[in-house]
């Protein structure tokens, strides 16, 4: 099979990459820069119509990762990437009847600010949601599930905070944090929130690619099923890098607060850094966020091989090399 990745030099799309070539696939990377050597790559980006269609010719079966991450940016640079990119992926991969496709959403895209207890994956709801990032994927994602069918069948998973060696979002933030002694417990550090290894996040990814005919137009919730308190996930993070889990605490209603004041300067500014507290953040370090694995699993043929305390080891022997 002849597969487009977008976004194969993200952390989970190379891990997506190296499983479809290692299974004998053919790999082709879409990104707008240079990427690893080893796969054909087709330079673009994914907002540009004609170099997404010049992308796809030829192709057999579309992962999309590519996205704009983060906090920082207005609406028309999250809906150009995240919305129009998907759109033309999307038409592109029609046109050229693409056998499958596979949109890596987000979890955040139906999360409306309640705690999820053992929840389901629910349906995507742009105007509910927090922020530029969800509700564009959100957006995208209904884009893409809209234009399934028998014919061209698309499959949404949404993989829940993954993480691992070599991560620069969730890892390497709360790193820099203890580092800088700005890392703090917001409420109680009980809440429970569910994680996924970046290996399992790359095989539940190409288990959609493959079961995607006879599951198309579902979205499904990726983890690796063992919720955590968010206090234990992060000390466990700092403990692997050699660091002192934090001791500061701040109450949730607090950090909320906080981080809407943030907000306010951070639109009147209109700065380029990340601030260092969102409202939409303390919510997420301080509610409960863990899914129902079981349909997943089922619909996808599929378990996770590396658990948490594999992956933490991992990290931790990560960390130790890179400190040689």
């Amino acid at each position: 099979m002849r597969v487009l990745v977008t976004g194969g030099t993200s952390l989970v799309g190379s891990h997506v990459a190296r499983l479809l070539k290692d299974r004998g696939d053919d790999v082709v990377l879409f990104q707008r820069g240079s990427g690893p050597a080893g796969y054909e790559q087709r330079l673009g980006d994914v907002s540009d119509a004609g170099a997404v269609t010049a992308a796809v010719a030829g192709i057999d079966a579309v992962v999309h990762m590519a996205a704009r991450v983060g906090i920082v940016g207005s609406w028309a640079e999250f809906e150009d990437t995240n919305v129009n990119g998907t759109a033309n992926l999307i038409a592109a991969s029609w046109a050229e009847g693409v056998s499958r496709f596979v949109y890596v959403s987000s979890p955040s895209v139906a999360h409306t600010g309640e705690s999820l207890v053992g929840a389901d994956a629910g349906v995507a709801t742009p105007d509910a949601v927090r922020g530029h990032y969800s509700k564009s994927k959100a957006q995208a994602e209904l884009l893409a599930l809209e234009a399934s069918g028998p014919s061209f069948p698309v499959l949404a998973l949404r993989p829940h905070l993954i993480w691992g060696p070599g991560d620069n979002q969730l890892v390497g933030r709360i790193v820099e944090r203890a580092r800088q002694g700005r890392l703090a417990t917001i409420g109680t550090g009980m809440a429970l929130i569910d994680t996924t290894y970046v290996s399992n996040a790359a095989s539940a990814i190409v288990a959609g690619l493959d079961r995607a005919p006879e599951v198309e137009g579902r979205a499904l919730v990726v983890s690796n099923g063992e919720p955590r308190p968010v206090a234990e996930l992060v000390s466990r993070i700092v403990r692997a890098a050699g660091l002192e889990p934090p001791r500061l605490k701040v109450p949730y209603a607090v950090a909320k607060a906080g981080g809407r004041a943030v907000e306010r300067v951070w639109d009147r500014t209109e700065r380029d850094a990340e601030p260092p507290m969102t409202s939409f953040l303390a919510e997420q370090l301080a509610t409960a966020h863990w899914f129902d694995q079981r349909e997943t699993r089922r619909a996808l043929q599929w378990e996770p091989e590396v658990s948490l305390a594999a992956g933490f080891e991992n990290l931790q022997e990560w960390f130790a090399y890179r400190s040689v």
